[in-house]
């Protein structure tokens, strides 16, 4: 019998509004299930019981009485601890914060608990988001639910970790080097990456970076679409929101694969990629290919994006942090301090070059997707990676410059403003899960949407390439996750 924790989000909600499941029996479950396997991988690190029961008995009698249910009424959700939630502890992983109650929630997630989700908890994070491993110094490290010594990737780590475990249906993520998209593949969940502004972000130092975006993790694609409805706002405080949200449509049917033309491209043609990576892919490829019009091996040009990257991530960082460094710094991690530096060692002269370089490569991705309708690469380089390690900092033999080179993968399709689905695809050479990037341009979000809802269906029926799943009986006889150092 199917732990009520365990069903779809879709599912769920629509069982409580026939009312064949209680908001409060599935709260129950999934509590019973973050009892069970948290003590082993450290995913959920701040919650408000209390308040949680008394909303999933609100929702109860909102069901009974007839009242008109929201489209999330009864679900909890998780939330990335990088959110304010409102008289929920809130860190951002950092000593700094590491007593901090909001008085309100994040806008996106006050958006959330008004569709009728039952926020339940927070969800672990690196310190303020900074890095491709979940680990800081309030809550410690965060295990992969397949193998808690393992990575769950990062920054939307825990977020990755609780969904997949069915803790909670839904949770919220956030993405810039590939903060959602990584962890999600390395979990063996689904994780969506808008394009900038669908989901308002009105909380940036500096408003006209649109290079971090909110957007939902779920373990299907229709679970994910279901949380990006609530997600969705048109919010002027967001100099990129607009009305674009209207295009996203109420229900997905899903892209009719056999007229679409596709590229694929194992490393988007510079990236460092795993030769067992790039092996898998090759031959996942071959599973899946057949099924659209044309399957076209090749990638846009994206000269520069390394150079680009680097530069717009140090500008951000500085914009965001820079009264933390100079009041905080003896309480500010290395990866912190690292990402600060670098930023400031940039000259003006670097920022507009970088400028000026990033509209070149903007628009000749516009240009590729004239002659493609999505582009299929993997969603990371590497194969989930001992937790102890903190970073990728060799693939295939040659070292890696900076710590965040193995996200490259990631964070080209953020420089060209890409919108993408991360749809699990089956298992790697290790056993572990893999995942692939379905990639759009910006504004494209319905049809990437509709063509990852399609082929979802297409994975899951191969046994090669369907949704791999943790082994939550075994988590539960894990005392704890293992310690980095």
């Amino acid at each position: 019998m199917t732990d009520a924790c365990d069903l779809s989000a879709l599912d769920a909600r629509r069982l409580i509004g026939t009312r064949q499941l209680s908001p409060v029996e599935l709260l129950d479950s999934c509590m019973q299930r973050i009892a069970a396997t948290n003590p082993a991988v450290n995913a959920m690190v701040a919650m408000d019981e209390e308040r949680a029961r008394d909303d999933a008995r609100l929702a109860e009698e909102w069901v009974m009485s007839g009242e008109t249910l929201g489209p999330l009424h009864g679900l909890p959700v998780g939330v990335k601890d990088l959110q304010a939630t409102e008289g929920l502890r809130t860190t951002w992983g950092s000593p700094i914060f590491k007593d901090h109650i909001p008085l309100e929630d994040e806008a996106s997630v006050g958006n959330i608990r008004a569709a009728g989700a039952i926020i339940l908890g927070k969800t672990n994070v690196p310190e303020f988001g900074l890095g491709g491993n979940t680990t800081n110094p309030v809550y410690g490290p965060t295990g992969n639910p397949f193998d808690p010594k393992l990575t769950c990737a990062g920054s939307s780590g825990g977020s990755a970790v609780t969904v997949a475990l069915g803790q909670v249906p839904l949770a919220t993520g956030s993405d810039y080097a590939g903060s959602l998209r990584t962890p999600a593949s390395f979990c063996g969940i689904v994780g969506f990456r808008p394009s900038p502004g669908l989901v308002p972000l009105v909380d940036k130092a500096a408003g006209l970076t649109p290079w971090v975006v909110m957007g939902p993790m779920a373990r299907t694609v229709g679970d994910a679409h279901l949380l990006l409805k609530s997600q969705l706002d048109n919010d002027p405080r967001d100099p990129f929101s607009s009305a674009d949200y209207l295009d996203i449509p109420e229900q997905l049917t899903g892209a009719d694969l056999s007229s679409l033309r596709v590229a694929v491209s194992a490393d988007l043609g510079f990236a460092p990629v795993d030769k067992a990576i790039a092996a898998v892919f090759a031959a996942r490829v071959k599973t899946f290919g057949h099924v659209f019009h044309e399957t076209q091996n090749r990638a846009p040009d994206f000269s520069g994006v390394r150079e680009i990257f680097e530069v717009h991530r140090g500008l951000t960082i500085v914009s965001q942090h820079a009264e933390r460094f100079v009041s905080h710094r003896a309480q500010l991690g290395p990866n912190m301090i690292d990402n600060y530096e670098r930023g400031l060692a940039y000259s003006l002269a670097d920022v507009a070059k970088a400028y000026v370089e990033q509209s070149k490569l903007y628009k000749r991705v516009l240009g590729f997707f004239e002659d493609v309708d999505v582009l299929i690469c993997p969603a990371a380089a590497v194969s989930p990676f001992p937790h102890k390690q903190l970073f990728v900092d060799k693939i295939n033999g040659k070292k890696m410059p900076t710590y965040l080179d193995w996200l490259a993968l990631a964070y080209a399709p953020t420089v060209a403003l890409c919108c993408v689905v991360v749809l699990p695809c089956g298992v790697d050479s290790k056993g572990l899960p893999f995942g692939i990037q379905i990639i759009g341009p910006k504004g494209a979000d319905a049809q990437v949407l509709e063509v990852a809802y399609a082929l979802e269906r297409v994975l899951a029926a191969n046994p090669e390439t369907a949704r791999p799943m943790p082994d939550w009986r075994k988590l539960a006889k894990v005392k704890s996750v293992p310690a980095i150092g």
